[in-house]
């Protein structure tokens, strides 16, 4: 098993950001979507950051050290987690932070696994070590987490049935889908995936499975697909996903695709943020850091 737990956090939550007309929404929640990164958005109790669920059920989970990466203006964070770049104690939990930077001509950040990179050359111990990635706008159960620590397998992720997603028909349509083997090894994965070909994609127990970004990998084996990363054609950006089929490729039976079937909270526009407060206050009503559960 491993301590580590990298957090995606320095994206240009662009989606967030857009126009929308919400009656469900006060003004200060508008304004939180507009000007903070995803997971310091006020949804819990007490107007508390999503990103507190996440570490909760990380430290549940098993995890130790915890490293964000945040953007070039992410001092913010700093105000909730910790005030120093490293090994700053939030509740037992030892959280660094790792900076994305933009390279230059770009006005965007370059993509996840230019994220992870930048983090890998920050903190270059885990390159030596496995460690788990995930997004801080989505907030997985402390048992999925636990399981990418458990896992055997070098690298891994968990691999979702799209059928118990909580989500509206035509938001799940446009989620790629992972093509697992017999055993659970990752295939490939199928962005934009068409109807007609869905039947192929069934993994052994007939479910389509999609990930939401929950990995697990070995620093040593994955650093140089990360350095090495193409650039996606159509967004622009350097992606984990193909990073991770890059390294499946090399080193096949190597990646597993845990099961989970269970709906995974996600802020991603605006309209989320409703129903992200409804579930935390359903399923966390009595977060207590203090607590020794």
């Amino acid at each position: 098993m491993h301590d580590n737990l990298v957090i995606l956090a320095g994206g240009a939550s662009s989606r967030m950001k857009k126009e929308a007309v919400i009656d469900n929404l006060s003004p200060e929640e508008i304004a939180q979507a507009n000007e903070r990164s995803k997971g310091l958005i006020g949804v819990g109790a007490s107007g508390r950051p999503l990103l507190d669920y996440l570490l909760w059920n990380a430290k549940k989970a098993g995890y130790k050290n915890i490293y964000i990466i945040i953007g070039e203006q992410g001092e913010l964070f700093k105000e909730f987690y910790g005030s120093q770049m490293k090994d700053n104690d939030f509740h037992g939990l030892n959280i660094s932070f790792a900076i994305q930077y933009v390279p230059e001509g770009r006005i965007k950040p370059f993509g996840t696994a230019d994220a992870l990179f930048q983090a890998v050359e920050q903190y270059p111990e885990l390159n030596t070590q496995f460690y788990s990635v995930c997004n801080s706008d989505n907030l997985y159960s402390a048992e999925a987490l636990r399981a990418l620590r458990e896992t055997e397998s070098p690298n891994a992720f968990i691999s979702y049935d799209r059928d118990a997603m909580d989500f509206p028909l035509e938001r799940i349509s446009r989620f790629a889908i992972a093509k697992l083997d017999q055993n659970n090894q990752l295939l490939d994965i199928l962005e934009k995936p068409s109807s007609a070909i869905l039947e192929q994609y069934k993994d052994a127990e007939g479910k389509i499975r999609v990930s939401m970004n929950a990995f697990k990998f070995n620093g040593n084996t994955l650093y140089i697909h990360l350095k090495n990363c193409p650039v996606h054609p159509e967004r622009d950006e350097k992606e984990l996903p193909t990073v991770l089929l890059n390294s499946v490729k090399e080193n096949p039976n190597t990646t597993v695709g845990i099961p989970f079937s269970e709906h995974v909270p996600d802020l991603t526009a605006k309209e989320d943020i409703a129903d992200v407060k409804t579930y935390l206050a359903k399923y966390y009503p009595d977060l207590n850091w203090n607590s020794k559960n």
